[in-house]
C-alpha cells in the first residue's frame, strides 16, 4: 500500500477510536512532503462539513498561506463526496487517490452515491429554486469594481 494511503488509513482509525466522526482519512502531499492529514470530525464537532477532505485542505491551506494548493495531492480513504469534491477542485488540487469507492460507503449507510444520484438528474433530495433580489447583483458589481481577486 501507498505511505499516504497508510496514513490516511491510520488517521481515520484513530478518529474512529477516538469517537471523532466517520471511518474517513485524508492527506494531502506536495513534491513528497506530508502538508496536513486529518480525519473525519463531523459527530465530535456537530458540524456537517468537517469531512477529512475539508480539515485536511484547511490545514494545508493555513501552513502553505493560501488557498491555492495547486502542486498538491490528496489521499483519501474514501472517494470525496460531492462537497470534498468541490472543496478540491477550487482548491486546485488536480490529483485524488482513494481506497474505497461511494458505493462501498452506501453499503454502511452513508449517503455520498444517493448525493450523486441527485446530481446526475437521477434522484430529487433538495429543491433548488432562484429568486430576484433588488441588491443581489449589485454584490458582484461592487467586488469587480474593488478589483477583488477571482478564485
Amino acid at each position: 500500500m501507498n505511505k499516504y494511503m497508510e496514513l490516511a488509513v491510520r488517521e481515520a482509525m484513530q478518529g474512529i477510536r477516538q469517537g471523532k466522526g466517520g471511518p474517513f482519512g485524508a492527506v494531502i502531499v506536495k513534491d513528497g512532503e506530508v502538508i496536513s492529514a486529518a480525519c473525519n470530525e463531523v459527530t465530535s464537532s456537530n458540524d456537517p462539513t468537517a469531512h477529512a477532505e475539508i480539515l485536511a485542505i484547511r490545514r494545508a491551506s493555513e501552513k502553505l498561506g493560501t488557498y491555492d494548493l495547486s502542486g498538491c495531492v490528496i489521499y483519501a480513504t474514501g472517494e470525496p463526496c460531492p462537497m470534498c469534491l468541490s472543496a478540491i477542485i477550487w482548491a486546485n488540487i488536480k490529483q485524488i487517490f482513494h481506497a474505497l469507492n461511494a458505493e462501498d460507503a452506501e453499503k454502511i449507510g452513508f449517503r455520498d452515491e444517493k448525493i450523486y444520484r441527485h446530481l446526475r438528474g437521477e434522484e430529487k433530495i433538495v429543491g433548488i429554486e432562484r429568486i430576484e433580489s433588488k441588491g443581489a447583483g449589485e454584490l458582484y458589481e461592487e467586488y469587480i469594481r474593488l478589483g477583488k481577486k477571482i478564485y
